[in-house]
């Protein structure tokens, strides 16, 4: 199966991502194959609040791409919410993406979270990997849209995209701090709609809130002081402003141009390497988090740990005590 998703067969593209997602022996023995193919791709991470039109400015970016000189191969992981109750996910990215269905250089997977938090499926990154291998140029990242806890996505992606829309109400609350300190580009979407102008205001003071100490950004050419982390003071890329209507293309080829900016800036200043580190630790970490729970799981029998549970549900024991008495 490697040697066939190195030559980009999509039939073994999908059924290796399948092996993947559900974490089986044939995938991660796949996985340890690829992984010296990899280190190619540029990922790119688009997240921001539900209802920006994250998917229809994926489909844009995608088909741009394919227009381009030469025409890049796309590559599409669409994260859906996994619901708590039935554990089911509605995996309906694809229908809003139909002008890529045809496309051979276009691959387009969806995935549930499985409740994982952080807008991103544990799997994720395992996926990425597999299709940077299958020798797809950009790999395009959506989350979830679910809130704050979308900064996972910086410790995937080595460009982030931070999607907002104007008249949201509250322009404090359309998209949080949090989520703002990760972007590297912001996409104003829907910029046709009353009350751009506002929303690019809103976007520029979150930013002087959220950071601590001054930096630059980009804005409509212009450069305006704001404020960074204390971390990234060394980093001299202006964060700029774009504002784009998915519907009707606009701004893409502007979005695309920056995109390609953002690439050469990490590639020249030696942020690439870095954002590899950091993302492949990552990763190392939730593997080990994943095999020693998994392993500890393993020694302790059913019976006990539902004695323990029953133990904590009767405050006989505490949350510490119990866990304790389960490792001992």
């Amino acid at each position: 199966m490697p040697d066939a998703v190195l030559q980009g067969e999509r039939l073994a593209i999908s059924r290796l991502l399948t092996e993947v997602e559900n974490d089986t022996p044939a995938g991660q023995a796949a996985l340890n194959q690829l992984f010296v193919h990899t280190g190619k791709a540029h990922l790119v991470g688009i997240t921001g609040a539900p209802g920006t039109g994250k998917s229809s400015l994926v489909n844009q970016i995608a088909l741009h791409y394919r227009k381009a000189e030469p025409p890049l191969k796309v590559a599409i992981v669409a994260v859906d919410p996994s619901s708590p109750f039935t554990g089911g996910a509605v995996l309906g990215d694809r229908v809003r993406m139909r002008e890529l269905s045809g496309d051979s250089g276009v691959f387009i997977r969806s995935m549930a979270t499985r409740g994982s938090l952080g807008g991103l499926a544990v799997a994720t990154a395992g996926m990425a990997q597999v299709l940077d291998a299958a020798g797809f140029d950009v790999i395009l990242i959506e989350t979830v849209g679910a809130g704050q806890s979308e900064v996972e996505i910086v410790k995937l992606a080595h460009t982030v995209l931070v999607v907002d829309v104007p008249g949201l109400g509250d322009d404090v609350q359309a998209i949080k701090a949090g989520i703002l300190e990760i972007a590297d580009i912001l996409v104003l979407n829907k910029a046709d709609r009353p009350g751009v102008e506002a929303a690019e205001r809103a976007l520029l003071g979150m930013l002087k809130l959220g950071h601590p100490t001054k930096h630059l950004v980009q804005h409509h050419g212009k450069l305006e002081e704001v404020l960074a982390p204390a971390d990234t003071a060394a980093d001299d890329w202006l964060i700029p402003i774009r504002r784009t209507v998915a519907t009707d293309s606009s701004g893409l080829p502007e979005l695309l141009e920056m995109l390609g900016k953002h690439k050469a800036h990490l590639q020249q200043s030696g942020d690439w390497q870095r954002r590899e580190r950091s993302r492949l630790h990552t990763q190392l970490q939730g593997l080990v988090q994943h095999t020693l729970m998994s392993q500890w799981r393993n020694q302790i029998s059913d019976e006990e740990y539902s004695q323990a549970l029953d133990k904590l549900v009767a405050r006989e024991l505490s949350p510490r005590q119990a866990l304790q008495a389960l490792l001992g």
